[in-house]
């Protein structure tokens, strides 16, 4: 049936008894008790000469105007009275000329409820309106609570409606730039959507079961993608944005995957703003080959595009990347001049130490402790001479004794010579100043002098030699950060020692974070052979950190020395929970191709008198769950070999 509306007229009229208002209202020829509806399209109202208020209905003098479609309100449900079957948006007329408003049987009561903000209306909405009724705290409730609530948040709607201003058209954003390489496998695809949408799952919490962790296989997946040069299918940008935004570790390989157009999609959307303004990694590098638009970029640029600038001007030609950064080295923030200054650890060479030289003059002490930092990697830079005649003075050989030792003298004072080649004065708390200086001498001192120092000794021989007056702990320590900072593999070998040998005993630093950074220093086949030594003769509980820096997949010894390990410690009634960091690290860090070898594992064992009550259980799970990992891991990558 047509649409109708009231047509009504309202005569204002003030009454003594209150805020309410009353008038004369009629719809169509008069009538008593009902309203007649009629059709929309012929409505008209008649107002009273007053000032209306336009978003309310409601006049200056509190009067209430129909509007065509009701008196006094415009939500969705009825006006009249409930005993009247007029057609929605008829207004209802009494004898006495009262305009009633929904639910509360008067305008007022409309007029309360209309005026509570949106807020108010949601919670009402939320929390029920028999708990919480639509109207101002302390007044009235209307008779019709939910009709009044739904009413109030029409009118809310109208209004802001009513207020949008049409907004001014804009240029369509410029096309992604295209992505030449190739297409997913259809396979591979829907593996990857796959592991995003397992990502945004609810986690069940509790016991893990046996079932792969969708989540920790989605680094592999994105490594194997872009070593094989895929592009990622457009449809899964946004996932994909969203989980490198929730995982910051997932960043590099997920914007390297996305491509262009990865980049492009997160420069209209705020979230994803961090493609931009992250890492040089998370940038596509521009092209060098231009000196004008290379100039331009790094005059108007973006900071993350300027990292990524410099970056790839570096890659193909170090030195031009250093006077590409002089050009406006003294314009910089000091925070932007600490970054762009990290950058240059990429292809650092002797080209470089007259910029540090300069920087090491900087006003900012960030800034002076990263040029002598990168200083101090270079053997040939004056700053590593005059760094090494300052140790040299301090450290030497001992003959006094029945064999020979090292006898260490530390600094007495740090004068401005040593401040402004990057030496702290201050130590941190709980370090004395004078092995705190000494130690940042050694460090930065090139490793060859010492072979030097102590007679053309090997540096197995040096760090031997017995070091006076308890220094050996200190000496030892600042070897070990030389040796990682200046990547020298026969030093990191000689403070490492044998595997085999306890830690404390070593030769170089007990602590396991420091030999994994000299681990870091070896060729990824040494380094698995060394730290598979070691858990052979120590097991893994303090292998954790070790296993972190082997590359993957793990090589068989290493592997099978993994594997051996778990198996003791699960024949020996351990608790499986204090191996799931090494067992997780199994799961993405094996080979696949050693399932088959570890289903006998697989199988649940029989309760040892001693042992952790369930643990065989667990022990079960955690085997099954590792089997499962790497022959799902084997099926990802033969999905992404399928083209």
């Amino acid at each position: 049936m047509p649409r109708t509306t009231a047509l009504a007229t309202t005569t204002p009229t003030t009454t003594t008894s209150g805020p309410t208002t009353t008038g004369s209202a009629t719809a169509g020829p008069p009538t008593t008790g009902r309203a007649k509806a009629v059709p929309a399209r012929t409505a008209r109202t008649t107002t009273a000469p007053t000032t209306a208020d336009p978003f309310t209905n409601v006049t200056a003098t509190g009067t209430s105007t129909a509007t065509g479609a009701r008196s006094a309100h415009s939500g969705p449900g009825p006006v009249s009275d409930r005993g009247s079957d007029s057609a929605p948006g008829a207004t209802s007329s009494s004898g006495s000329g009262s305009a009633s408003g929904p639910g509360s049987g008067s305008l007022s009561g409309f007029d309360a409820v209309a005026g509570l903000s949106w807020e108010e209306l949601v919670t009402s909405a939320l929390l029920g309106t028999d708990r919480r009724p639509p109207t101002p705290r302390g007044g009235p409730a209307p008779a019709d609570a939910p009709a009044a609530l739904l009413d109030a948040a029409a009118l809310h709607t109208v209004r802001q409606r009513a207020g949008l201003r049409p907004a001014v058209p804009q240029a369509r954003p410029a096309p992604a730039a295209p992505d030449p390489r190739p297409a997913l496998p259809e396979a591979a695809r829907l593996r990857l959507a796959h592991l995003l949408a397992d990502r945004a799952a609810p986690s069940a919490g509790g016991r893990r079961g046996a079932a792969p962790d969708l989540t920790e296989l989605i680094p592999q997946w994105l490594a194997t993608a872009n070593r094989m040069g895929y592009r990622a299918p457009a449809s899964l940008l946004p996932p994909l944005l969203d989980a490198a935004r929730a995982r910051t570790d997932l960043r590099p390989q997920a914007l390297a995957f996305a491509g262009p157009r990865g980049l492009w999609l997160a420069g209209l959307n705020p979230d994803w703003r961090f493609a931009l303004r992250g890492a040089a990694g998370g940038t596509l590098r521009p092209d060098v080959t231009d000196p004008d638009a290379v100039a331009r970029l790094w005059e108007e640029g973006l900071f993350a595009e300027r990292i990524a600038l410099l970056d790839a001007v570096r890659a193909q030609d170090p030195p031009a990347g250093t006077a590409l950064l002089a050009t406006t080295w003294a314009a910089e923030r000091a925070e932007d001049r600490l970054m762009f200054l990290d950058s240059l650890r990429s292809g650092l060479g002797n080209a470089d130490e007259p910029f540090l030289e300069q920087a090491l003059s900087d006003r900012s002490r960030n800034v002076r402790a990263t040029a002598a930092e990168l200083l101090s990697a270079l053997p040939a830079s004056a700053l590593a001479g005059r760094m090494a005649a300052r140790a040299l003075s301090c450290v030497h050989l001992d003959r006094t004794g029945v064999s020979p030792g090292i006898a260490v003298e530390a600094p007495h004072e740090c004068d401005a010579g040593m401040q402004r080649d990057g030496v702290a004065a201050v130590p941190p708390a709980g370090r004395g100043e004078r092995s705190w200086w000494l130690g940042q001498l050694v460090e930065a001192t090139p490793l060859d002098v010492w072979e030097e120092r102590f007679g053309g000794r090997a540096a197995e021989e040096v760090v031997a030699l017995p070091v006076a007056d308890e220094w050996a702990g200190e000496l030892h320590a600042a070897w070990c950060r030389a040796a990682v900072r200046q990547r020298n593999p026969h030093w990191s070998r000689a403070l490492l020692g044998r595997p085999s040998a306890p830690p404390a005993s070593g030769p170089g630093t007990a602590s396991i974070a420091e030999r994994s950074k000299l681990l870091s220093v070896l060729e990824k086949g040494e380094r698995a052979s060394w730290v598979a030594g070691f858990i052979a003769a120590h097991g893994l509980s303090e292998a954790f950190q070790l296993l972190g820096v082997c590359t993957v997949p793990w090589a068989g010894p290493l592997g099978r020395a993994v594997v051996d390990a778990l198996d003791i410690a699960r024949d020996g009634g351990s608790y499986p929970w204090s191996f799931s960091g090494v067992m997780g690290l199994a799961e993405r860090c094996l080979d696949p191709a050693e399932a088959d070898r570890l289903e006998v594992l697989t199988a649940a064992q029989d309760e040892q008198e001693g042992a952790s009550p369930g643990a065989g259980g667990y022990w079960s799970e955690a085997f099954q769950r590792l089997v499962s990992t790497l022959r799902l891991r084997a099926t990802m990558e033969a999905e992404l070999l399928a083209a």
